[in-house]
C-alpha cells in the first residue's frame, strides 16, 4: 500500500485522495461495463461500519448484497446455498397466502424463526438465480473468505483497500478508510450509481435489441411479401404460357385432323393407282395362262374324238394308230405339265414383284416360255393332222358316219 499512502502523522497513515479519486473512477467504469452487458454486482459489507450502507444503497438500486456473515461455500457450493434460497421464499410465499400447515403452535414459531434466519443471511440474494459477474467487498482482510472463493472461481473483485490490506488480492483498488462509516457510504454510493447507469444503459440496450429485432421481422415480412407477390407473378406467367401453349396444341392437333382425311385419301388413290397398274401387269399374263388352257383343252377334245375313230378303222391300220395315239399322248402330257408349270412360275414372278426391294424380271420370261409352249402344242397337232395316217383316218371315219347315217334311215 506504500504507492496509495501519502504520509504519516501521529502514528496514523494518510492516504493520497487523488489516487483514490482515479481508482474509484476506473472501478466505477469496470462495473457500470459489466452490469451494462447483464452482469450482477454483489456488495459485500459484513462488519458493523458497512452493514446499514452496504444495505442502504443496495435497496436503492435493485443490487445482490451480504451485510450479514459470509457463508462458507456461498459461491463455490452455491448449489446448496439455492436449495436454501428456495426454501426461504416457500416458506415466505406461505405466510402471505396463510397457506402453512402447522400442527401446533410451537411448530409455526418454529418456522417463522426459520424465515427470520433465513432471511438475515441470504435476504439480499434471494433474487440471484447465478453467480455474480463482479463483487464489491468492504475490507478484504475481514470477508478473505469471500475474496478466496471469488478468486477461485475468476470472478473479478473491486474492494476498498485500507493501509492495513494487501491491494495484490483484488482487480480493482480503491484506496480508503474502511472503518469509517463516511467513508464506506461516499464509495458505495458511487458503486450503487455505476450499478444504476449499467441498468439503465443494459434496459436501453435490450430496448434497442428489441427494436432491432421488430425491425428486422418488419424486414423478413417485406421480403417473404415481396418473394410471395414474385411468386404469385411467376405462378401467373406460368399458367399464362401454360394456357398459351395448350392453345397452340390444340390448334394444332385442329389442323392435324384436319390434315388427316386429305392424308388418308392420298394414300387411297396411290392404293388405288398401285392396284391399276398390278392389273394391268397382271391381265396380260391371265390372258397367255388363259390362252394355254384353252388349247390344251382343244388338245384334249381332239384327241379324244380321235382315239374313237382310230377304233372303228380297219384293223391292219390300228398299229399305227395306236403309236400316233402314244406319241399324241406323251406330246400331251409333257405340254400339260409345262403348262402347270408356268403359272408357278408366274405367281412367283408376282410374290417379287409385290415386294419393293426385288426386281420383277423374271416374270417376262415365264410369258415368253408359255406361248412356245403352247405353239409348240399347236403345231404338233396340225402336224399330226397332216400325216397320211391321219388324213386316213379322218376319211374312213367320215365314211363309217355315212355307212351308220344310211343304215339308220
Amino acid at each position: 500500500m506504500a504507492e496509495y499512502i501519502f504520509g504519516k502523522r501521529s502514528r496514523a497513515h494518510i492516504i493520497d485522495l487523488s489516487k483514490t479519486v482515479t481508482m474509484l473512477k476506473t472501478a466505477k467504469d469496470f462495473v457500470e461495463e459489466i452490469v451494462s452487458k447483464g452482469g450482477e454486482c454483489l456488495m459485500v459489507g459484513t462488519k458493523a461500519q458497512a452493514q446499514g450502507a452496504i444495505k442502504e444503497q443496495a435497496d436503492r438500486v435493485g443490487a445482490m448484497y451480504i451485510n450479514q456473515r459470509w457463508l462458507g461455500g456461498m459461491m463455490t457450493n452455491f448449489q446448496t446455498i439455492q436449495a436454501r434460497i428456495e426454501r426461504l421464499v416457500y416458506l415466505e410465499d406461505a405466510f402471505a397466502k396463510d397457506t402453512i400447515v402447522a400442527q401446533t403452535k410451537r411448530e409455526s414459531l418454529m418456522l417463522s424463526a426459520e424465515v427470520e434466519r433465513l432471511n438475515k443471511f441470504f435476504g439480499g440474494i434471494k433474487e440471484m438465480e447465478k453467480l455474480p459477474q463482479v463483487l464489491f467487498i468492504v475490507d478484504i482482510e475481514k470477508e478473505n473468505i469471500a475474496v478466496a472463493e471469488a478468486r477461485r472461481l475468476g470472478i473479478p473483485i473491486v474492494a476498498i483497500v485500507d493501509t492495513n490490506c494487501d491491494p495484490t488480492l483484488v482487480d480493482y483498488a480503491i484506496p480508503g478508510n474502511d472503518d469509517s462509516v463516511r467513508s464506506i457510504t461516499l464509495i458505495a454510493q458511487h458503486i450503487a450509481e455505476a450499478i444504476s447507469n449499467g441498468k439503465v444503459a443494459a434496459r436501453k440496450a435490450r430496448e434497442e435489441r428489441m427494436a432491432a429485432e421488430a425491425e428486422l421481422e418488419a424486414q423478413e415480412a417485406a421480403a417473404r411479401a415481396e418473394a410471395q407477390a414474385k411468386a404469385a407473378e411467376r405462378a401467373a406467367q406460368a399458367a399464362k404460357l401454360k394456357a398459351e401453349a395448350d392453345a397452340k396444341k390444340a390448334a394444332e392437333a385442329k389442323k392435324a385432323e384436319a390434315e388427316a382425311p386429305k392424308a388418308k385419301e392420298e394414300p387411297k388413290a396411290e392404293v388405288a393407282t398401285e392396284k391399276a397398274k398390278t392389273s394391268a401387269t397382271k391381265t396380260p399374263e391371265a390372258k397367255s395362262t388363259g390362252e394355254e388352257p384353252q388349247a390344251e383343252t382343244k388338245a384334249a377334245n381332239d384327241k379324244s374324238s380321235e382315239i374313237p375313230e382310230e377304233k372303228t378303222g380297219p384293223k391292219a391300220e390300228t398299229p399305227v394308230v395306236e403309236e400316233t395315239a402314244n406319241e399324241e399322248a406323251s406330246t400331251a402330257k409333257k405340254a400339260s405339265a409345262k403348262t402347270r408349270a408356268a403359272p408357278r412360275a408366274k405367281a412367283k414372278t408376282a410374290v417379287k414383284k409385290s415386294t419393293p426391294t426385288q426386281k420383277a424380271k423374271p416374270a417376262p420370261r415365264a410369258k415368253s416360255k408359255a406361248p412356245a409352249r403352247a405353239k409348240t402344242a399347236a403345231t404338233a397337232k396340225n402336224d399330226d393332222k397332216k400325216t397320211p395316217t391321219a388324213v386316213k383316218e379322218k376319211s374312213d371315219a367320215t365314211g363309217t358316219s355315212k355307212s351308220k347315217d344310211g343304215d339308220s334311215k
